[in-house]
């Protein structure tokens, strides 16, 4: 699914919004994703697509 962005602003939000969104998963799960860039890949995609975000 293509996926693009406003501004350079947007994206940081973006990013920002993922950023925070894995910590509370890193939380939950209790230790260090080191598959993160996947995570925030995903995260954004499904947000910017409406779509069901991960936990």
């Amino acid at each position: 699914m293509a996926t693009s962005y406003e501004s350079e602003n947007d994206l940081a939000e973006a990013l920002r919004r993922a950023e925070k969104a894995h910590g509370e998963h890193e939380q939950r799960t209790g230790k260090a994703d080191p598959d993160w860039p996947e995570w925030y890949a995903l995260y954004m995609v499904r947000e910017r697509a409406g779509e069901e975000l991960p936990t």
